[in-house]
Parts: structure tokens; C-alpha cells; sequence
């Protein structure tokens, strides 16, 4: 049995330390001091620890479109669970995009009762909730977001689409432009939900009065608004400059150019103002080809999944393949690298990012080897 884990990094401490063990559970974090090597403990020679990542917008997985989901479904998505767990991520937020007001009360139906339902087994990823991105959003902006079920904001239209099940939604995006009462984010807010801006046209002062009515996020940055400009900041610049909104980004080296993501990380503090997400789609862990997508179709190109008329919607890249990018591109070091995928969307939506208390299986190992690093479960390595 493992008693602890010598000569560890982590986001946050400064300087090495050794992690306490018990029964295979994290009990304290303390800074290493000298000693005499134990049988009982394994020396991580300066390695990275971390937990597990946490993706906070993800459309689907292994063929089942989150949207889609069905009471049949059950298995597929535990099958999603080992799979995401296995590809480092500890928890995610199924995400449902636009679509009709029926399939989102039953996707929610059965989400809430999997949620309810869950198993002990640590090797799986988590559903920490679900984040509906849509349906109200601008139509100038709405991206492969079908027209036909863009719905108005108001606070009328926000509970119809909650129904029943506003206790398992963690976050929604929408278009602040299009509720200039701000009525609808306090109604959500009030209710516990994160609202994260997006899919907008909204001008600074526009998303600046969201950010007073109670929005915290920005949901996929430069993707589906306004691009920075030197006289109008718009939704994205407001957001970099407000203390407390957090930006979730995608880096698959096609949504967004690394050099505009350069420009991001560093305007926003990084990890303090920032976080990864995947926006993966249903192909996620399936080969690239052409692939349904609610009534249309989408080809995927070596991990990048476009409609058939060339609109981008999203990628089958896993969130820590975009930890993985932001290291090789050097834009970013180890640590703040592993804060964006790790604690950092944890910190979004009010989760705890302590090692305390967390089984071993929940923890990453990450080596700086043959020039590159790389991640692997802890548990990999006892």
C-alpha cells in the first residue's frame, strides 16, 4: 500500500511537496523536507500532479449526441463515462444546443435521472450537471445552431426550457442583446446557474450590463461574436477587463489562430480569467468521416467537424488534447496549462480544486518527456 507521493508539483504550492496517502485517499499536502527513502512511497521526482480535468462544454461522444439522448441511452453513456475518464477528465457537463423545446425536456429527463442513478465506480467520468447552450441566442450568430428553434429571451421562455429541471443545470449561454431588462439572467442567476454570454452580437456596454445583472462567462471566446476592435471591445473585450468573468476557450488550432489565444492568456491573466473547453461532438473517440447531426450532416477532417456547407461546429479533439496544444504552441508553461483544463473550470462553476479528500484514481501524472510533456493516470503508475 501507498502511504505517500514524494517530490510532487502542484498548481498552487510553491516549491516541491509530499502528498499523504490513505486507503489510496488524499489526507494532506504538505511541503517535502528531507527524508529517508520508504518502500511505501513513490518518488514523482518533481512530476506534475494534478486532478482530473473537467470539461465544462462537451455536445457528445462515442456517436450519441447529447441533445439526443433517450431513455435507451443508459449504457452508451456509461460507456462515455470510462471514456472520458480514460482521456483524463474527472466530471463534464453534457451540452445541449439548440434545439426543440421537446427533446430538451427529455434529454434533461433522462440526464437528471443518470445523474440520480450514478455508481461509486471512480474510474468514470462524472456528470456534474448540464449546460444548455441555447436556444437563446442571435441569429446573426448562431453558427451551426439551427434557426428554426432560436427562441426569445425572456424570463417566460427561460422556464419552459428549465421545465422541472433547473437544479441539474449548471450553466447557460446566451445572448445578453437580446434582453435588455437583464431580467432573464437575474431570474437564472437566482436560481444558481452560471449564465455565460455567447452566440451574440452584444456591444461592450451591452455584455456590461449582463456582467452587473449577474453573467460570470463567456462561452467558446472568439467563436460566434465580434472579434476585438480598437474602438468597440464588444462582448469579448468587456470581458477580458471584468474581474470575476472567466472566458472558456477551444484550442484545436482551428477555432481560434494560437496567436489570438497568445493574446487571450495574457490579457486575462490566464488561468485567473480563462479556462479550456473541448466542444466536442458526438464523434468524439470515433475515426473522421461524415457523421448525422440533429437532421443534417457533418464531415470530420482530421478532428475538426464542419456542416456540409463548410460552417464550422465543433471538434472531436478531447479537452486535454487542447492542454496538450497550448504546451507545444508555447503559449503557455505546465502549470498554468494544467490550472486551464483542471482547476480553473472547476473555479467557474464553484467546485472545490483541493487534492484533499480525492481518491488517487482521480489524479493526473504529468512527465516532461523526450522534449514533450505528457499526462497519464496516477493509477498507472502504482
Amino acid at each position: 500500500m501507498v502511504s505517500s507521493l514524494t517530490h510532487a508539483r502542484i498548481v498552487g504550492y510553491d516549491g516541491l511537496q509530499s502528498i499523504s496517502l490513505e486507503n489510496d485517499v488524499v489526507t494532506a499536502v504538505r511541503p517535502q523536507t528531507p527524508s529517508e527513502p520508504s518502500p511505501e512511497a513513490i518518488d514523482l521526482g518533481g512530476d506534475w500532479i494534478s486532478l482530473g480535468a473537467v470539461d465544462l462544454q462537451i455536445n457528445g461522444s462515442l456517436g450519441l449526441a447529447f441533445p439526443e439522448v433517450r431513455p435507451r441511452h443508459g449504457e452508451v453513456l456509461d460507456k462515455i463515462g470510462r471514456f472520458l475518464w480514460q482521456a483524463g477528465i474527472d466530471g463534464y457537463l453534457p451540452t445541449l444546443v439548440t434545439t426543440s423545446l421537446e427533446n430538451i425536456a427529455r434529454s434533461l429527463s433522462v440526464l437528471s435521472e443518470v445523474m440520480a442513478s450514478l455508481s461509486s465506480n471512480a474510474r468514470t467520468a462524472r456528470i456534474l450537471g448540464v449546460h444548455l447552450e441555447g436556444p437563446f441566442l442571435n441569429r446573426e450568430k448562431r453558427g451551426a445552431h439551427p434557426e428554426a428553434f432560436l427562441q426569445p429571451l425572456t424570463v417566460e421562455n427561460v422556464e419552459r426550457v428549465l421545465g422541472d429541471f433547473d437544479e441539474i443545470v449548471r450553466i447557460v449561454t446566451l445572448a445578453p442583446e437580446l434582453d435588455d431588462s437583464g431580467k432573464a439572467i437575474a431570474f437564472l442567476r437566482d436560481r444558481g446557474i452560471v449564465v455565460s454570454l455567447g452566440h451574440s452580437l452584444a456591444t461592450a456596454a451591452q455584455a456590461n450590463r449582463a456582467f452587473d445583472a449577474g453573467a460570470t462567462m463567456v462561452t467558446h471566446a472568439f467563436n460566434a461574436m465580434p472579434g476585438l476592435h480598437h474602438r468597440e471591445p464588444g462582448l469579448l473585450g468587456a470581458a477580458i477587463v471584468r474581474s470575476g468573468v472567466r472566458c472558456g476557450f477551444i484550442a484545436d488550432g482551428q477555432h481560434v489562430c494560437p496567436t489570438m489565444l497568445q493574446v487571450l492568456l495574457k490579457a486575462a491573466e490566464c488561468d485567473r480569467g480563462t479556462f479550456l473547453v473541448s466542444d466536442a461532438l458526438a464523434p468524439l473517440g470515433l475515426p473522421d468521416g461524415r457523421y448525422p447531426w440533429d437532421t443534417r450532416e457533418i464531415e470530420v477532417t482530421d478532428g475538426t467537424a464542419r456542416l456540409l456547407d463548410g460552417t464550422l461546429a465543433g471538434t472531436t479533439r478531447s479537452l486535454l488534447d487542447g492542454a496538450q496544444n497550448l504546451l507545444d504552441w508555447g503559449i503557455c508553461d505546465i502549470q498554468q496549462a494544467i490550472a486551464l483544463a483542471t482547476t480553473s473550470p472547476r473555479q467557474a462553476i464553484g467546485l472545490p480544486v483541493s487534492l484533499v479528500g480525492r481518491s488517487v484514481q482521480q489524479l493526473l501524472r504529468w512527465q516532461f518527456r523526450d522534449g514533450r510533456w505528457t499526462w497519464q493516470r496516477l493509477v498507472q503508475c502504482f
